[in-house]
């Protein structure tokens, strides 16, 4: 899995892959481009394409995904994914509060609720959850909510 947060204009993410409890990378580039959009996934590696592919309606077929994510489109940020009820979904994640995804959620959540910068709040989760780890990134979306303890972007670690 991963832990993805957010808070204050913010995306912080963790670069560990695993497959079972064997760890794969712990520098791997989990932030995708694609067509103006910027994706960012956790679950099973093998259906995020399926899952960007519906996202710009093109559907592979209906076998359910171990995959969701957020995507970064015009100005938004949205957490998608599908499942055998729903089939895909988009939800907008309302950016004046805190929010993560994956593996390391609780932990994030926890962090951000006792004042932790999104990227710290991936830290602390990195501490508990064998499935978040390596370096941590960061990506800014809104400068204007950016919180002054945020690191530049880019790689931090």
């Amino acid at each position: 899995m991963t832990t993805i947060a957010y808070k204050n204009g913010v995306i912080a993410y963790d670069s560990r892959v695993t497959r079972g409890s064997l760890i794969d990378h712990d520098d791997y580039e989990k932030l995708i481009h694609r067509s103006g959009h910027q994706f960012l996934f956790t679950g099973c590696g093998a259906d995020f394409a399926a899952l960007m592919d519906e996202f710009f309606g093109m559907k592979s077929n209906d076998k359910p995904l171990d995959a969701n994510g957020l995507v970064v489109t015009n100005g938004r940020l949205c957490q998608i994914g599908r499942d055998t009820e729903s089939g895909f979904w988009l939800d907008e994640v309302w950016m004046d509060r805190p929010f993560a995804i994956g593996s390391g959620r609780d932990f994030a959540l926890a962090a951000m609720d006792m004042g932790a910068t999104a990227k710290e709040a991936v830290e602390a989760a990195a501490k508990r959850d064998v499935y978040t780890g390596g370096t941590i990134r960061t990506l800014i979306i809104d400068e204007g909510m950016a919180d002054a303890k945020t690191i530049t972007p880019g790689v931090t670690a």
